[in-house]
């Protein structure tokens, strides 16, 4: 008569639980993957349809005997296009500053003067997306910015971190500038604790 064995496949509970938190482990992951595969794949195809729209916008003001303004700008609406040549930086400004709109693309922030046009505009982006070539932005780089209207053209003068409360960077101004606004430091797991400003003044 055989004796009685312990069955070796059988999982003690304590493995049980170890397996079961493996999988959820991989399970999380593979959710989040997706996510950030989602995600770039949406803004990546979203910029094609924004530079689209601002072509479209252009052709359209440059046509004889167009005068007429422009409709007012909704919410994540297309205002421009920021270029930063020497960083390879190219990214459509979006009006407003959403969690969503930001995850599409650089965002206007309210209260400062619209892309192009006269006085302080300011513009927000992420630091881990389309922001973050600004780690590497110089003095006297020049930025283009793209609009229905035409195409102004900035000097960078300065650059500076301040803490996230520090508003005085977006106050308005005589002359025609623009201010670029993302989190810091750039490689800063969590959020972030202060800001990255870069300031430039119309040529």
């Amino acid at each position: 008569m055989n004796p009685i064995t312990k069955n070796p496949t059988r999982a003690t509970p304590v493995e049980w639980i170890l397996l079961s938190a493996r999988w959820v482990f991989v399970s999380v992951g593979v959710i989040a993957l997706g996510y950030v595969a989602f995600a770039t794949l949406d803004a990546r195809l979203f910029q094609a349809r924004a530079k689209h729209a601002l072509d479209g916008q252009v052709q359209t003001q440059q046509e004889p005997g167009v005068s007429s303004p422009l409709a007012p700008a909704k919410e994540g609406d297309v205002l421009g296009r920021i270029d930063i040549p020497r960083l390879g930086l190219s990214v459509a400004i979006l009006k407003g500053t959403s969690s969503r709109i930001l995850r599409l693309g650089a965002g206007h922030i309210a209260g400062t003067a619209l892309p192009g046009e006269p006085g302080n505009s300011g513009i927000a982006g992420h630091r881990d997306t389309f922001f973050r070539p600004l780690k590497d932005i110089q003095q006297n780089d020049q930025i283009q910015v793209q609009t229905a209207t035409g195409v102004s053209r900035y000097q960078v003068d300065w650059f500076k971190i301040v803490g996230p409360r520090d508003i005085d960077v977006l106050a308005p101004s005589s002359e025609s500038t623009l201010t670029l606004v993302t989190c810091y430091p750039f490689y800063y797991v969590g959020p972030a604790p202060k800001r990255f400003v870069v300031h430039a003044i119309k040529l």
